[in-house]
């Protein structure tokens, strides 16, 4: 029986999985890691991590799952988009990765936006150059790390990274180049002019390919680091909003999924990267050919709830490793004994600034309106109702557009919670559909790699042969419970909104 791997790379885990070609899952490992946060602006994570941690869960994957290593036929790899990780020649890491939520970069996104702003929606489908995107991270390397800037012979994203370390060959796609700002998502080829602006070249860039093209052969050194063969064939995903869509099912338009892990992003299949009037919802490249994705994207979803576990719920860490059961079950365990809309409590899960639909490097998290009644269960629910908030919110806008939403494909970690999933199908009032499969990231590597090493006729194949539907959630009574709550939300991102701004640009005026 042939095998497929899957690796995702997330902003705070990496996640790889053996599937047979029936969707059937062997195994899934995975391993958390945190990001250096030196700052309330930096995020950023040693490079060298990302392959230790790679090595780390595809040993203990093939040894828990006891698989022969020559019956994988093909790996793919997906990963975060947008985090610069600068190498010398050989693909030595130079300088700490600098994560997508990292926004150091705010002065070098306002020198791009006063240049560029006019003609980078219609270049790239970004609407608003932020501190997220690749190339300021790049500007600001130039101008604050001179010494690393001059060193560099590549400027990769964490799958870059990867399938040099796979391959020894320096490889992307537009999938997961899409949203580093200086990649043409039309004629598929970097932008030259905004390459010239930060200071690098096309040749300090990977080489393009497809997304979902085999790249070539494990090298003996991973191989034998990871305990594959080097028969095994390397794929090229893409991003893990585009690899997640496919593994949603979601590879034509009419569909919509979105995924809660560490971010909270929407995926809307779309042919024609022109679809949004306005210019205000971002636009990417899909894994699958010819194909387009409207994502908003909101940085802190999950990565929310992992905050609030890290930081308040040793208790619930400690009961988790002695009953052998999950520390985030036991969290929104406690929030089920509390009301639709918590009591008049409020959270805004900004905990990195805010990106779609209003983007504001500079929004912070908050929680307001608790009193002395309100316990530890509380701030809980109302972390997963304002993450619902914020999926509506974003649900609004795409519709304004004039796709109309019946149901949502939920995928991510999020997805795991039955009552995550219902608090979203009542704020939105729309069926939440889980798949049977929720890591579909890595569902989605596994449908590319066999669509590549032809163990598949096509995507569209390798989709119906593999997804399969677990359970979908209703909108019931309690909707009612979230109108007003909704209305206050969205009341209150828009204060805080204009709060933060001033205070930004005081601080800075100072």
């Amino acid at each position: 029986m042939e095998l497929l791997l899957g690796i995702d790379v997330g902003t705070t885990s990496l996640k790889a999985g053996l599937f047979k070609p029936d969707g059937s899952c062997v195994g899934i490992e995975r391993e958390e890691y945190q990001l250096e946060t030196p700052s309330a602006e930096k995020a950023q994570v040693d490079a060298h991590l990302y392959w230790d941690v790679c090595v780390r869960t595809v040993r203990r994957l093939v040894k828990s799952t006891l698989s022969d290593i020559h019956a994988i036929t093909a790996l793919a790899v997906s990963s975060q988009g947008e985090t610069i990780i600068p190498v010398d020649t050989v693909g030595e890491a130079l300088y700490p990765a600098l994560v997508w939520l990292d926004n150091r970069a705010t002065m070098q996104a306002e020198k791009l936006t006063v240049q560029f702003q006019a003609q980078v929606y219609e270049k790239t489908g970004i609407s608003e150059i932020i501190p997220t995107w690749s190339a300021c991270k790049i500007l600001w390397l130039q101008e604050n790390e001179t010494e690393v800037f001059q060193k560099t012979a590549k400027f990769l994203l964490v799958q870059d990274y990867l399938i040099y370390k796979l391959t020894g060959k320096f490889a992307t796609d537009g999938s997961i180049s899409c949203t580093t700002l200086y990649f043409d998502i039309h004629r598929q080829c970097w932008w030259q002019g905004m390459l010239d602006s930060i200071g690098i070249s096309s040749k300090q860039l990977p080489e393009i390919h497809e997304p979902g093209s085999v790249i070539g052969n494990i090298q003996p050194g991973a191989a034998q680091e990871l305990g594959l063969d080097t028969a095994t064939k390397v794929i090229n995903g893409g991003m893990d909003q585009a690899v997640g869509a496919i593994g949603a099912g979601n590879i034509r338009e009419g569909i919509i999924s979105e995924t809660t892990g560490a971010a909270l992003a929407i995926q809307v299949t779309v042919s024609d990267p022109a679809i949004d009037p306005e210019r205000s919802i971002p636009i990417y490249v899909h894994s699958v050919p010819h194909q387009y994705l409207m994502v908003p994207v909101c940085p802190t979803a999950g990565m929310t709830l992992k905050w609030f576990r890290d930081q308040f719920g040793e208790a619930e860490v400690q009961n988790a490793a002695a009953q052998y059961t999950d520390s985030y079950d036991l969290l929104t365990k406690l929030a089920e004994s509390i009301p639709a809309g918590s009591d008049g409590l409020l959270m805004l899960p900004h905990l990195m600034g805010s990106f779609s639909p209003t983007t504001n490097p500079d929004a912070r998290g908050s929680f307001t309106g608790f009193s002395l009644r309100h316990t530890r269960a509380h701030f809980v629910r109302a972390l997963l109702e304002g993450v619902a908030f914020m999926l509506k919110r974003n649900l609004e806008h795409i519709e304004h557009t004039g796709i109309e939403i019946k149901e949502i494909v939920s995928s991510g970690g999020g997805s795991h919670s039955h009552l995550w999933n219902q608090i979203k199908a009542n704020v939105c009032d729309k069926t939440v559909v889980v798949l049977q499969q929720e890591e579909a990231a890595l569902l989605g590597d596994v449908i590319l790699a066999g669509s590549a090493v032809g163990i598949f006729d096509s995507i569209e194949e390798g989709c119906q042969r593999m997804i399969t539907s677990a359970r979908s959630f209703q909108p019931d009574e309690e909707k009612r419970a979230y109108i007003q709550p909704y209305r206050n939300y969205c009341e209150l991102d828009e204060c805080l909104d204009s709060f933060t701004r001033r205070i930004h640009d005081k601080n800075r005026n100072t």
